[in-house]
Formats: structure tokens, sequence, C-alpha cells
């Protein structure tokens, strides 16, 4: 039995990488999905092969910056689909790498607002619609860093991710009693376009990948499937954590 059969899943990020990967999978586990992005081509691509596949799925391409575009999707999950169950807020950025006294406040800003502004603009319209369906999932992509580990250069990015699982928590205990659920997820170092270039040289894939205990990095199916737990009645009794899928670089010293 599909694990999300019965379920409407929104996703972000979804033109590549986790996202991309989520909506494929959430699909294929029954939910109907509405994937968001800014790349028209790439989400309209990702539908074809959703539909091919014989799932379901719309998309709408625009900036989750905008609150207009937060609301659109909630408003577009609703009349497509009837409703919203399950938030997969996975949208980000990088941002520059600089010593914190070297980011400018241009650069802070975008990465604040991309990864945590964003977020909570989301659930703002998100929240209301799961409530009326009488509770629902919402997942936001955290990180290992800010949490377990402070990695030079990635003070804003760091402050953002960590942001989000306060806001995590703080659903949850808002919102426990009227069935929503909010998890953080914190994914390690996933081999996405995003994260290329960290590892843009040999020796700097081989320096990374020696951080996780695994040592290899994720592939972006493995974060999606941790995202389909806490989406899914699996995690039925999961609210408020920060989930690691960190493939053990959070403990690893070897």
């Amino acid at each position: 039995m599909n694990t999300l059969n019965g379920k409407v899943a929104l996703i972000t990020g979804a033109s590549s990488g986790i996202g991309h990967a989520a909506a494929r999978l959430f699909a294929r586990e029954g939910a109907r999905v509405v994937v968001a992005a800014r790349r028209q081509k790439e989400l309209d691509a990702l539908v074809r092969d959703i539909v091919q596949a014989d799932g379901q799925a719309v998309a709408l391409a625009g900036d989750v910056t905008d609150e207009g575009f937060a609301q659109a999707l909630v408003a577009l999950a609703t009349s497509e689909f009837g409703g919203l169950d399950i938030a997969f807020n996975n949208a980000g950025t990088l941002g520059d790498s600089a010593p914190l006294p070297d980011i400018s406040r241009a650069a802070w800003d975008h990465v604040i607002v991309t990864n945590l502004t964003a977020a909570f603009l989301a659930a703002k319209h998100q929240v209301p619609a799961m409530v009326a369906r009488g509770g629902g999932s919402i997942i936001f992509t955290s990180s290992f860093v800010g949490h377990t580990v402070g990695f030079p250069g990635m003070g804003a990015y760091a402050a953002s991710k960590a942001g989000l699982i306060g806001m995590a928590q703080v659903i949850a205990a808002e919102f426990g009693a009227k069935g929503v659920r909010a998890n953080a997820l914190l994914p390690g170092g996933t081999d996405t376009p995003m994260a290329k270039p960290l590892v843009a040289t040999p020796e700097s894939r081989a320096f990374l990948e020696g951080l996780f205990a695994l040592k290899r990095m994720a592939s972006p199916d493995e974060i999606a499937k941790a995202a389909l737990f806490l989406a899914s009645d699996a995690s039925s009794f999961v609210t408020g954590t920060a989930l690691l899928a960190d493939g053990g670089v959070s403990i690893n010293r070897t």
C-alpha cells in the first residue's frame, strides 16, 4: 500500500536535487503533488515525468520569498486537489562563503530571506489550510550546519537553518492539538547541483566525504526517503524534532 494515498503534498525547490527527488517519491507513494521552484521548464519536465508514471502533479513557478507566491501555492493545492496535507519547504541557498566580519548586509539578508523568511511565509499560509483538513505535516529542510557543526564561512547559512528548527518547534507546540505536525529535516552533504561548489575538485570532494562516518555524500533519493517518513503516518507521533539524516557527520571524529 502506498504510504501517501489520498494526501496532497506541496514541495518547494522541486526543480532539482532533494526537492525533485521528493516530488517523484511522494507521487510514487500516492500523493497528488504541487511542485514549486523558480524554473518553469524544469518543473514542467518533472510534472510530465510524474504524469507519465501514472501520478498526479501540477506546477507553479515563482519566488519563495514572495508572500503572494506562498499564498498562490496553497490556493493551487486547494483548487486542484481539494486541500493540503503535506508541505515540504525545501527551497534554499548556500549563499556566499566568508568569515562573519566579511559578510555584507546584502549577502546576509539574501540568505536569511531565502532560507528562513520564505519558510515563515510558506507556513503562515500552509498551517490554516492543514487545520481546515484536520491536520497535516510541515517539513523544513534545515541542516546539521548550525546545529551540530559550525562550518567556517557559513554564518548566514547556519543562522538561517538553525532558525528553521526553532520555528518548527513553535508550530508544533501551537498547532499540535489541531493535528498539525512540524519537523525540521537535517541532511548531511547531498550530491545536488547546489553542493557542486563544495566539491568542485577531487580533493575537495575527498575532504568533504571524509567528514562523514559513512565516508560518502548522500544521494537526493536518500534524503527524500527521510522526508517521506516525516510526511507519512509512520511519523504520526513525531513533531517538533530536528531529524538528522547526516551520514554521521555530527558524531564522526575519524
